[in-house]
């Protein structure tokens, strides 16, 4: 009764199906079975800097301190009021100009007390004279005893010690009273004033001013006493150095370089004991008063004779275990790891002493991208020495010019 109902399946249609089914099975069974094709990523892109020579002396820095060439502390040698000032704090004075007064009205009245008893002794003076010569013309005819001739004598002789000893009192009156007046000894630059109009000041009193000259200015430091006899025996014994082996130069406590240089001044005499060092000092033209006397600066004491030597970024300087190290890019552009002994960092840049050649490429940015073995692209770059900026070398804005064609003072803005 059902078999009406049903209806039979349509042949044509059924087969259609079954080859779809296999067309699609038997290409899936071939992409799976065929090899896949790996494509290789590009190196990656590092920065990197030639390494160029420069010409680099010995070198050694040392902590000095400034002191005036010449000081002076102005000190009350009378007593009294102090009634003038004639100068501004911190100003410069000429020799021989008058700076403090001391109220002279009792050392005027004492001067003239000292005049007078000279006048006085004087006349004294004479009048034994006269005596004395009277009593020569007397006692050889016996009319004046000898006692009474020694009496003269002697006042005589009392008269003319007198007049010397008066004398020597006018003579201390009129110092004291140009005591009153403070001079400047020399010309140079004056300080505060340490005690003010009205004060009773004295030989006791402390300085009531300083006087200095700062230009040129002392620069002094100490050496051990190794490296000292070292240089006397290099040296046959020059105690001040030689002026042509050695150029001294300044940093100043903000880190900038003083533009003048200095000389060899003075060695001292003796080894301090307890320091086991030597005091050495050098002078430096001070025109402009920049540098002031009690200043810590740091001395640096270059050689003339200089050698080439490699400069590399500190950018590129990198430190393990094992101590400082660079990477280099070979010319295979896989990257090696050199460790490297450094010597004076100067400015933005590091002098090699060992462990880099010249023209070798060392990595300057991108460094966490790499690890040694790897194969790079390395993009030359220029490096500031001044301030150590990474560009292009066709970025004018940054640098006029290039930068690894500069040639780096080695006495500006030195750091060991």
């Amino acid at each position: 009764m059902l078999k009406p109902f049903l209806r039979q399946p349509n042949s044509s249609l059924f087969t259609t199906s079954k080859l779809a089914l296999m067309v699609f099975f038997s290409l899936t069974l071939s992409a799976c079975g065929k090899p896949e094709v790996k494509v290789k990523p590009p190196a990656p892109a590092v920065s990197v800097y030639s390494v160029k020579a420069q010409a680099i002396g010995g070198y050694r820095e040392f902590v000095a301190r400034t002191e005036p060439f010449k000081e002076a502390a102005l000190r009350a040698r009378v007593e009294g009021e102090l009634i003038a000032r004639h100068f501004r704090e911190g100003s410069n004075v000429e020799q021989g100009q008058i700076l403090l007064q001391i109220d002279p009205a009792a050392y005027k009245a004492a001067l003239s007390a000292a005049k007078a008893d000279l006048s006085s002794r004087i006349s004294g003076e004479e009048n034994a004279k006269r005596n004395l010569k009277r009593a020569n013309e007397l006692i050889s005819d016996g009319y004046i005893s000898q006692s009474d001739y020694d009496r003269l004598t002697t006042e005589e002789s009392q008269a003319r010690s007198a007049v010397k000893a008066a004398a020597a009192s006018l003579e201390k009156a009129e110092l004291d009273l140009s005591y009153t007046t403070i001079k400047a000894p020399f010309s140079g630059r004056i300080g505060k004033v340490n005690y003010n109009i009205g004060n009773i000041v004295g030989p006791t009193s402390n300085p009531l001013a300083t006087l200095i000259i700062s230009d040129p200015i002392y620069v002094s430091f100490q050496v051990e006493e190794s490296f000292y006899i070292s240089y006397l025996q290099k040296n046959q014994g020059a105690r001040t150095g030689n002026e042509g082996e050695f150029e001294l130069s300044l940093r100043l406590p903000n880190n900038s370089t003083y533009q003048e240089k200095g000389k060899f001044d003075f060695a001292d005499t003796k080894i301090s004991q307890g320091m086991g060092t030597v005091e050495l000092r050098t002078v430096f033209p001070n025109p402009r008063d920049i540098i002031l006397p009690g200043l810590f600066v740091t001395l640096i004491v270059e050689t003339r004779d200089k050698e080439e030597m490699a400069l590399i970024p500190q950018a590129a300087v990198q430190q393990n275990q094992q101590g400082k190290f660079v990477l280099i890019v070979g010319k295979d552009n896989r990257v090696k790891l050199r460790h490297v002994v450094l010597g004076r960092r100067i400015n933005a840049m590091w002098v090699v002493e060992k462990g880099v050649a010249i023209g070798e490429q060392v990595i300057v940015a991108g460094l966490q991208k790499v690890r040694p073995g790897v194969e790079v692209n390395g993009v030359k770059k220029q490096v500031n020495p001044l301030t150590g900026t990474i560009t292009d070398f066709n970025d004018k804005a940054t640098n006029s010019a290039k930068a690894n064609d500069v040639n780096i003072s080695p006495n500006a803005a030195v750091d060991k």
